[in-house]
């Protein structure tokens, strides 16, 4: 699995150099299942790159519910954008569901690279539309469509993750009690 600098390859030589001295801003880490990256009412100051392995960022409403925000596989990045912007606490707990490799890079880096280089910024914009807009699609889904509407749209956006997390953070994503996934899946199944 690649790196988010992959998505930065350029033949300019000085923005190569300015690539190779973040570098050094970026750590590698092996994280076991289970263990939390961050929690909730802490001020963010990290985004995790996944290069092997599933987070999930999620919130715990005051009756102790848990309610799953967004799942991260290979390939995604995650962190709490909100806290990151705005410099507020983070509404969010980032956890391991599988032993990862990650990419962890602090906020630093992003303002490194931006203030040096700021088409690189623009290239970043780009991204955060492109996760801005799951997000909406996300939100108006949760408004407007049936449950098992929901479940098909999470197959397509997480196609190799369904099998990999508890079917109760599933149904938590899709804002349905696991007995209601289960009776969706089930009805899917026979309908095919």
């Amino acid at each position: 699995m690649g790196s988010i600098l992959d998505d930065l390859s350029t033949d300019n030589p000085i923005l190569k150099e300015l690539i190779a001295s973040l570098k050094d801003k970026i750590t590698l880490k092996t994280i076991p299942k289970g263990t939390i990256l961050q929690m909730k009412g802490e001020m963010a100051s990290k985004v995790f790159y996944v290069k092997k392995g599933c987070l999930r960022s999620y919130t715990i409403d005051n009756k102790g519910k848990e309610h799953v925000f967004l799942f991260a596989p290979e390939g995604w990045t995650i962190g709490d954008m909100e806290s990151h912007m705005l410099n507020a606490p983070s509404q969010l707990f980032i956890d391991t569901l599988e032993n990862c490799e990650i990419e962890v890079y602090e906020t630093e880096f992003f303002n490194n690279l931006i203030a040096h280089q700021p088409s690189m910024g623009l290239q970043g914009v780009f991204k955060l539309f492109k996760r801005i807009s799951v997000l909406q699609k996300r939100v108006i889904m949760l408004m407007s469509t049936s449950a098992q509407e929901r479940y098909e749209d999470f197959l397509e956006t997480y196609p190799n993750i369904v099998q990999r997390v508890p079917q109760k953070m599933v149904a938590s994503y899709l804002g349905i009690t696991p007995e209601a996934l289960s009776k969706i899946r089930g009805e899917m199944a026979r309908t095919k």
